[in-house]
């Protein structure tokens, strides 16, 4: 398991994709870039706990999800449950999609539940197939970086840790999760002040969960919030935080 991973004696044939596929890329001028210095507004969201991990089958590595891979999970006694990238996909496509993201107000990092820290360009557009995606994370995680071939502009790479070191000094940071203080409204979440001023223009970074089942424990953020009184998958909870962000900074 893990970079190496397992060799099993199953044939399957993985077809890679190039990094300048327009299924991975968008053209620059359907996007703003505002937030070009640390303190500049935006929201930050960080997805912990991303079940991306890597096996070896036959001759070539594959994303380990619980669809394509349940002999081996059987084998070494894994919880189906804690081999889902699909969730990391589908929170991805949630917020890259997004007219906050297109606005230029958000940026995303993804660290793994084996601590491996990813930052994302903006710009990227995220595959719309698993398949897809799970070629793209291969080879991320072996390559540490996809660049774009056309301007060679990096468009995700793994990055050192830790996470702080990446995050605006002195911003609000916020963890989500189902037992956390609950918020009658997710606008609540959005800093607050006269437009213009320092408290109305300062960013703010929450952490969502990408898993399944479990807790969500982090070490850098001040206060631990719910959105819903009913458990919210973790697309679901980018979605409506991408939403409350873009009705108070008037993105439509």
């Amino acid at each position: 398991m893990g970079g190496q991973g397992k060799v099993i004696n199953r044939k399957r044939k993985f077809v890679g994709r190039k990094a300048d596929d327009p299924e991975f890329d968008l053209d620059k001028k359907h996007f703003k870039v505002l937030h070009l210095n640390a303190t500049e507004k935006r929201l930050i969201i960080v997805l912990e706990g991303a079940q991306l991990e890597t096996v070896k089958v036959h001759n070539t590595f594959e994303l380990l999800n619980c669809d394509d891979h349940a002999g081996i999970m059987r084998k070494n006694q894994r919880d189906p449950g804690s081999c889902r990238p699909d969730i990391t996909h589908q929170c991805l496509l949630m917020l890259f999609d997004s007219p906050l993201n297109r606005a230029g107000l958000l940026q995303v990092f993804v660290r793994t539940e084996h601590n491996v820290l990813i930052e994302i360009n903006p710009q990227t557009r995220i595959p719309r197939t698993f398949k897809r995606f799970a070629g793209l994370m291969v080879q991320l995680l072996h390559k540490f970086q996809i660049r774009a071939n056309d301007t060679s502009r990096r468009l995700m790479s793994v990055i050192k840790n830790p996470i702080t070191d990446h995050l605006p000094v002195g911003c609000k940071k916020y963890a989500m999760s189902f037992s956390g203080k609950l918020v009658s409204n997710c606008r609540e979440l959005v800093p607050h002040g006269e437009e213009g001023s320092k408290a109305y223009d300062e960013p703010v970074v929450i952490v969502i969960g990408a898993f399944a089942h479990g807790v969500l424990k982090t070490d850098y953020t001040e206060e631990l919030f719910s959105i819903s009184n009913y458990p919210l998958s973790a697309a679901i909870a980018c979605s409506k935080l991408c939403s409350a962000f873009e009705e108070v900074w008037g993105v439509v």
